[in-house]
């Protein structure tokens, strides 16, 4: 039984991260489906992956509706957990890895626990309608109106339209120059890289300083950038993987904080930077 769940633990964990924002929270929800598993009796399961994949949906889906009192109260925005790439499941469809990624992630906090829910494993884990609305505890009906419904919250949410993500070397080159025209003080530079809507969320959790609100627009969030480095010194950078795409990791002094970019046709449309130092235990 043991060798049976530990072959679908790496894909139980990507199916809680992406309900939850959260390895720590999924990594919980993982050991507790565990250990309810050991008290199963197996001849009750015709396909483990599917039982399993319930199990852990309810758990998760669970614990985000008790979540989300707690990071209405955190202080500033609250961002997800970042994690390094290879951490966060199999990758094998196109759902799996736009659901890996940090924007949707973002994107994914404004949803009701039952439209996160169903778009995840509706979209990302194709599961049926039926087997979603026995995790939910609503009519397959049902399931499908939310479903719609959270595709519509996040359409509208993306105000470039669906995502278009670049090449990998794209999004990397463009990370490289943004970094470097930071951390020279060139505006004009900087700003040439930056949508005219651009959004720069900061989470510090109230461990470390950080904005306590979205930063909007090019003017302020440019500003916003170069403030930052003029009085914080980087002492080291380094790209890693982190949710499928390329981040950048550096270090003011002994504070670490990792860089991530919502990139569309060429500019950068949404920053995410994480201070959080307990949220930068999984990446780099």
């Amino acid at each position: 039984m043991t060798d049976e769940f530990e072959a679908l633990r790496p894909l139980l964990l990507g199916l809680a991260y992406r309900m939850l924002g959260s390895m720590w929270d999924a990594e919980d929800v993982v050991q507790e489906a565990y250990l309810r598993w050991l008290r199963t009796d197996r001849e009750e399961v015709r396909e483990p992956r599917a039982f399993l994949a319930t199990v852990v949906s309810r758990l998760a889906l669970d614990q985000l509706r008790s979540a989300r009192v707690t990071r209405e109260a955190y202080p500033g925005p609250w961002l997800p957990e970042p994690v390094a790439t290879d951490a966060a499941g199999p990758l094998d469809t196109a759902e799996l890895r736009d659901t890996l990624s940090y924007a949707t992630l973002h994107l994914m906090e404004r949803l009701t626990p039952p439209e996160r829910a169903v778009f995840v494993l509706r979209d990302a884990f194709e599961m049926p309608y039926e087997q979603v609305a026995e995790v939910v505890g609503v009519s397959a009906a049902t399931c499908r109106q939310t479903h719609r419904r959270a595709l519509g919250h996040l359409a509208a949410a993306r105000n470039h339209g669906c995502p278009s993500r670049p090449s990998r070397e794209e999004h990397e080159r463009l990370l490289t120059r943004f970094l470097d025209a930071a951390a020279g003080g060139d505006l004009a530079a900087l700003k040439d890289l930056l949508s005219a809507d651009i959004t720069a969320w900061s989470d510090g959790g109230g461990r470390v300083t950080a904005a306590r609100r979205p930063v909007v627009g090019l003017d302020k969030v440019a500003a916003f950038i170069l403030g930052l480095t003029s009085r914080y010194e980087i002492s080291w950078a380094r790209v890693v993987d982190a949710n499928g795409q390329p981040a950048v990791l550096l270090a003011s002094g002994a504070e670490e904080q990792l860089a991530l970019a919502d990139v569309h046709e060429g500019r950068i449309h949404a920053l995410y930077i994480v201070r959080n130092p307990d949220k930068l235990q999984r990446v780099g």
